[in-house]
């Protein structure tokens, strides 16, 4: 399988005027071409903090990240950060316009996603009269408007209540693949990680380093939904929680 990122060595190690925190230290790590990888690992290990490196707004101490020929990269932030006095088809467009790629073909595929993905009839409304789910939906296109390779999703759902996240994994699932987009997804949810991903990587408390990784099988595997009632869901769940030691 080819990968679209490699990740050697890496450490990342904050200065004050009296210490010196290792945030990351020597992590190693691949991203496949069209995978889902969650990342999941305690409280404060690190996780962000090796999203920011990867889109780079985040300078690293040291080691390497290696693109393969590839290296546009979307990044969707916890929150929505959906600006409430613009619509939602301007929403979308943002990140167009940041990038200087309103053309008339990029606009008409903002639109095409729009339709395709539930919100067409929304896209002259305004944040404030949609759903959480719905918000999202919008952030996700709109990260997804730049066509970016590699999608980089920082707990995109945590803020929702549990109904809305179970739905929005399917939808995301749906439109990752459909994309035909490489995802690496930060959660602190275990079943989202294993409902969705194909390989879970374990992180240790800071400094972080991996523990574990979890090749994600199902014999019949569907949507995150879906695949919360396999038989194998919980075995998979059960090794993460253990590895975890349930100090999330």
């Amino acid at each position: 399988m080819q990968d679209i990122l490699r990740i050697k060595n890496l450490s990342k190690v904050y200065h004050d005027k009296n210490s010196e925190t290792i945030a990351i230290k020597d992590l190693n790590l691949e991203l496949h071409d069209k995978e889902i990888l969650a990342i999941v690992g305690p409280s404060g290990c690190g996780k962000s903090t090796l999203l920011g490196i990867l889109a780079g707004i985040t300078n690293k101490s040291s080691g390497e990240i290696i693109f393969n020929g590839r290296k546009k990269i979307g990044y969707m932030l916890q929150t929505d950060c959906l600006m409430p006095w613009k619509t939602v088809l301007e929403n979308a467009l943002i990140g167009l316009q940041i990038t200087k790629q309103t053309t008339k073909e990029n606009i008409k595929k903002v639109n095409d996603l729009l339709d395709k993905y539930g919100l067409h009839d929304f896209k002259d409304k305004y944040p404030n009269n949609l759903s959480g789910g719905m918000r999202q939906r919008v952030a996700l296109i709109r990260t997804l408007a730049t066509n970016p390779d590699i999608l980089l999703l920082d707990e995109p759902y945590s803020a929702l209540d549990y109904q809305t996240r179970l739905a929005l994994s399917d939808d995301l699932y749906k439109i990752i693949k459909e994309e035909g987009k490489s995802v690496i997804i930060i959660t602190h949810d275990i079943a989202e990680a294993v409902s969705m991903a194909s390989r879970v990587i374990v992180l240790t408390k800071r400094p972080c380093q991996i523990k574990n990784i979890y090749e994600i099988t199902f014999k019949n595997k569907g949507l995150p939904t879906e695949n919360r009632k396999a038989l194998e869901f919980n075995f998979y769940y059960d090794m993460i929680w253990r590895d975890l030691d349930v100090h999330l």
